[in-house]
């Protein structure tokens, strides 16, 4: 065997696998740096929030009202049960179930498109305007953070799934469908986060 033959044979990727899940994909490293990212976005507005509370003898402070409790409430439900598309989602890419995939996200984007719709009236019932006092400036970022994840992550399914429907879902793009469940999972706990802080601690402290 002559070098050049040698060399060609140290680097022969052929027998490597064309997909790959998890920590063995880059792109799932880089979603998970971005979770961290963000995830210290909401930990710094949640941090602004409860030491507005230890400014403030009432929570929320007089005159404000607690905000309206039920499209809260209806939208951390409509969070939890979308848990099960995306996981359904992700088991089909692992399996490489194309119409297995298909169908699981179509399921979670009409979920997204329900919690979107919500969440347009969440904030119509919030009974305060963003620029009312400190406290109503947090939940009104706080619920404006989360609502653009939502919306990013939405378009992401939407993409994910307009994507299926091609003979392009091959290669790293399979992987792509679990990495999108990954993040909607953090959307989905965000957003629990989220009401607990907006709905919950408004009544409880």
């Amino acid at each position: 065997m002559n070098g050049n033959e040698e060399a060609r044979s140290v680097i022969d990727v052929s027998g490597l696998p064309t997909i790959a899940f998890g920590p063995r994909n880059i792109t799932w490293l880089g979603n998970l740096l971005y979770m961290t990212i963000e995830g210290v976005m909401f930990a710094l507005v949640i941090a602004s929030y409860f030491y507005l509370r230890t400014r403030s003898e009432t929570w929320p402070p007089a005159p404000e009202l607690p905000p309206y409790l039920w499209y809260g409430l209806a939208s951390g439900i409509v969070l939890l049960l979308s848990i099960i598309p995306a996981r359904l989602a992700q088991r089909n890419a692992f399996r490489q179930n194309r119409s297995g995939i298909q169908i699981s996200l179509i399921v979670l984007a009409l979920f997204g498109a329900a919690l979107i719709i919500l969440r347009i009236f969440e904030f119509t019932a919030l009974n305060c305007s963003w620029t009312t006092n400190g406290y109503a400036s947090c939940i009104w970022v706080l619920l404006g953070l989360h609502s653009g994840h939502l919306a990013t992550e939405w378009i992401e399914t939407l993409s994910v799934l307009g994507i299926s429907f091609t003979d392009k879902l091959e290669g790293t793009r399979v992987p792509d469908v679990a990495i999108n469940s990954d993040y909607w999972y953090f959307v989905v706990i965000t957003g629990i986060i989220a009401d607990f802080i907006i709905y919950g601690t408004t009544r409880l402290m």
